[in-house]
């Protein structure tokens, strides 16, 4: 059984608009929502395996926030991530080898990450409800997906949890 956890980068600044959207770091909101997510990961002890991290600076930022508390074998950071979508996300993820079967965590960015995230789903869930309404800044949904990363499909994981920033707080 395979552990997916799709996370969406922080809150990110618009501050400077000089910058290119690749660029724009976190705003104060994302740090704190960033942290209390890293809070909630050590709480749930998730130790990733793999982390794949889009190397946009807001993911990059997110990643920096929880890899003091959460510790992962191996980080890559993959520009193929980056204006993702479900459909290139979940290609990624069926390209791992079979002996990626530890958890795996992904940070990216919308519309991709939710669509894939609603994609995986196999039955109706309270979870899913809050999901569908929306996938904010910094949320986490957890999945559980039986056989191996080759077999993701529509409808092949169970959501496991889906916390967002104000559920803890932020």
């Amino acid at each position: 059984m395979a552990e997916l956890h799709l996370l969406r980068h922080a809150k990110s600044s618009w501050d400077d608009p000089r910058l290119r959207d690749h660029d724009r770091p976190l705003n104060a909101r994302g740090r704190r929502a960033a942290a209390a997510m890293a809070a909630h990961m050590a709480r749930i002890a998730l130790r990733p395996a793999l982390v794949l991290c889009s190397p946009a600076a807001r993911a990059r930022q997110t990643w920096e926030a929880l890899a003091p508390t959460v510790a992962a074998a191996r980080v890559e950071f993959d520009t193929a991530l980056y204006e993702a979508s479900a459909g290139d996300l979940l290609a990624r993820l069926r390209a791992l080898p079979a002996a990626e079967a530890g958890p795996l965590l992904l940070i990216g960015h919308n519309p991709g990450l939710e669509r894939l995230a609603l994609l995986l789903v196999d039955a109706d869930s309270e979870a899913l409800r809050r999901m569908r309404q929306k996938y904010p800044t910094a949320a986490l949904a957890s999945f559980a997906c039986p056989g191996a990363w080759s077999d993701l499909g529509p409808a092949a994981c169970r959501l496991l949890a889906f916390v967002r920033p104000k559920d803890l707080g932020a």
